[in-house]
């Protein structure tokens, strides 16, 4: 199913340039193998989200003196292929047709109230970007989960990079990154404030992205992981948009 998924544009983040010049810019060594992006730490060899590969392909990446960890889009099985972790959901949102009749019930009713209550977002900048990073960061260390590193985001090409912010009345009080590649946008950073959750800042700040992307021809829009038992407001959030939800292979050890 993902090959025909891919065929109609759809590129993971992963398997992007724009990816492989931030894990450049944080200093690891970045391979384009036969067209798949594999990032090397000393001996430890990850590539992540490839797809069109079978088991067979997947073992021609591991064919270097060093170990090779790889997370397949869909799954693959078979001898050399040793799962290490449980696959993961992802949220995928197909840009086309009528955007707000695809939404649930309730999301497209808050996101209506939101927009009478006069919420308005705006495009973002570079400011917009430290904001989001400090915001977010503060948010992360509280509540214990783990991210990519502030200086990712940091190297990530600025041409890729679309920011919204809102601003409450104590200044920046909520904001979204997401990262353009291709016919493909990626959700990135996202954090809102109590005011601006409490006002549904982030639905409509989500909506106009996600019609700003499709005007400038992104198809698809990545919204993430999903994990309905560890943050089910945020799968809710994420799935009320009409996403898809897609399956992605086990993480694997390769052997060549």
């Amino acid at each position: 199913m993902f090959d025909v998924f891919q065929s109609a544009g759809f590129v993971p983040f992963q398997q992007s340039a724009a990816y492989a010049a931030a894990v450049a810019g944080c200093g690891a060594r970045v391979r384009w193998l036969d067209g798949v992006l594999a990032v090397e730490r000393g001996r430890v060899r990850l590539i992540s989200r490839v797809g069109r590969l079978d088991r067979a392909g997947l073992r021609r990446l591991a064919r270097w003196p060093g170990v090779t960890v790889v997370t397949p889009e869909a799954e693959v099985a078979g001898f050399g292929l040793v799962p290490l972790v449980t696959p993961m959901h992802h949220a995928v949102w197909a840009l086309e047709g009528d955007l707000r009749a695809g939404l649930a019930g309730k999301w497209r009713n808050r996101l209506v109230a939101a927009e009478r209550a006069g919420v308005r977002v705006r495009l973002g900048a570079g400011a917009t970007l430290e904001a989001l990073l400090t915001a977010e960061g503060g948010q992360r260390r509280a509540r214990g989960y783990r991210a990519l590193p502030e200086g990712f985001s940091r190297a990530l090409p600025e041409r890729s990079l679309r920011l919204w912010e809102w601003q409450g009345a104590r200044g920046f009080g909520a904001g979204m990154c997401f990262v353009v590649h291709g016919t493909t946008a990626t959700y990135h950073l996202g954090w809102a404030s109590p005011a601006a959750k409490a006002e549904g800042v982030h639905g409509v700040m989500l909506m106009r992205a996600a019609e700003d992307l499709r005007a400038e021809g992104v198809r698809w829009l990545d919204l993430g992981s999903v994990d309905t038992e560890a943050a089910p407001g945020l799968a809710r959030f994420k799935l009320g948009t009409g996403a898809e939800l897609r399956r992605l292979g086990p993480t694997c050890l390769v052997l060549p």
